[in-house]
């Protein structure tokens, strides 16, 4: 049986952590981050009320304060030029340091909020790109271990050493397993929420093996998975058309889908008259789909049935090459996005040619929109591409997550990407 006086203490320790780090007091929360044992990990101790975590408490310590009117219609309070302004560097130091402690970039709070989306909430621009900024260097970081565990060669050897590094980084890695990169598409769902919120353990996951399973539902305005996940929605269908005239300007074109799912894009590009118009489906329920409307016999088309993983290879034997190329899978991660992009796309696009691909990553939270935009942009760039984004409004959605799972797109603006090869 636990000891009660134990718990009172350890609670005791979390709320002298999360005070001291509302106060911005620095050299106090490095004693008392750094002294304590009893914690994996003292930076991100939670508050069992709330879920605040050290960098929820300093970032809510600088939620601009409301001017009270006086009885002659002036305000008194704080004026943002001057208490408040020390209050937010103070609470940029304590961000900050927090960080450099190995406070998580994501976590979430009992109001389903990240230390981020607080910060934005209450306008804290410059403490919301450090926190931006913390998440893409996690997410690289991520995405470059993985790549290491790889390309272990000695099991033994590797074996040995994970053993070890499991049981060091028990309280991090634990906690940022789940908070890893966001599938590219719309599939995403709050990887952050999953560790906090009370979801149900049976809630099926999405993966591209159970959606290449499962039985779909084709309706006028939606293509939904036997798990009611929005696998494609019409709402899309503005962003496609810009799309499909950025990368087919003019008639003519060699062009190359990769997923057809509604086929939404796959008509915008039909318009364009491609000279060749090569699309490749993974899911027999589409492909079958597309052949009860005749894809097969459009001008042009060749339908490629099977995952791109293992089409895009033999198609590059073949030295095809396109004019255009687009990316829009279900289910899929980003590390499948970047084989992609890195192994796939500069052996079939055409030297003066263009890409792009519909870019939902982290779409269901605006921090993860913006953390995945830098983490793409920069794996790009090594990839040898240059990117150019135009942003979209996104009309209002509230009426088109009726009879889906979960909302796949709560951002307000979309931005839609255009790629070619560096200069």
């Amino acid at each position: 049986m636990a000891d009660p006086n134990t718990e009172i203490d350890v609670d005791l320790d979390v709320q002298e952590i999360l005070l001291t780090a509302s106060q911005h007091d620095i050299p106090k929360l490095r004693r008392l981050v750094r002294a304590t044992e009893k914690f994996a990990n003292p930076a991100n101790v939670k508050d069992s009320e709330t879920g605040y975590t050290p960098l929820h408490s300093a970032i809510a310590a600088c939620e601009p304060e409301q001017p009270e009117e006086g009885a002659n219609g002036e305000t008194n309070g704080v004026h943002p030029d001057s208490e408040h302004e020390k209050v937010l560097q103070s609470g940029a130091e304590t961000v900050r340091f927090l960080l450099q402690e190995g406070a998580i970039w994501n976590d979430l709070d009992l109001n389903d909020e990240t230390p981020g989306c607080l910060a934005r909430r209450f306008g804290l621009k410059e403490i919301y790109e450090m926190i931006v900024d913390a998440g893409v260097r996690a997410e690289l970081l991520l995405g470059r271990l993985d790549g290491y565990e790889a390309l272990s060669g000695d099991e033994d050897e590797d074996e040995e050493m994970g053993e070890e590094k499991e049981q060091e980084q028990e309280g991090n890695d634990s906690e940022q397993e789940e908070q890893s990169a966001p599938q590219l598409v719309e599939a995403t769902a709050s990887t952050e929420a999953a560790t906090t919120t009370e979801t149900p353990a049976a809630e099926p996951d999405v993966s591209s093996s159970r959606y290449l399973d499962s039985s779909l539902t084709f309706q006028n305005d939606r293509l939904l998975d036997q798990d009611q996940n929005g696998v494609m929605m019409a709402w899309e269908s503005d962003i496609m058309a810009k799309s499909a005239k950025k990368l087919l300007p003019t008639t003519g074109l060699r062009v190359l889908n990769i997923g057809h799912g509604m086929g939404i894009v796959d008509r915008f590009f039909q318009e364009q008259s491609p000279a060749s118009h090569h699309i490749v489906e993974a899911h027999p329920a589409v492909v079958q789909e597309m052949k009860k409307q005749g894809w097969h016999e459009k001008p042009g088309v060749q339908i490629h049935e099977g995952r791109w993983q293992d089409i895009l290879p033999a198609l590059v034997g073949q030295g095809e090459t396109f004019d255009a190329i687009y990316y829009d899978t279900f289910a899929e991660s980003y590390e499948d996005f970047r084989e992609f992009f890195s192994e796939q796309v500069i052996g079939l696009l055409d030297p003066a040619g263009k890409w792009g691909f519909f870019n939902g990553m982290g779409a269901d939270r605006q921090i993860s929109y913006d953390v995945y935009q830098k983490v793409a942009e920069m794996d790009l760039f090594e990839a040898g591409f240059d990117v150019e984004w135009e942003e979209i409004k996104v009309p209002t959605l509230e009426g088109e997550w009726s009879g889906v799972r979960r909302p796949y797109w709560v951002v307000d603006d979309y931005r839609l990407p255009l790629c070619k090869y560096m200069d």
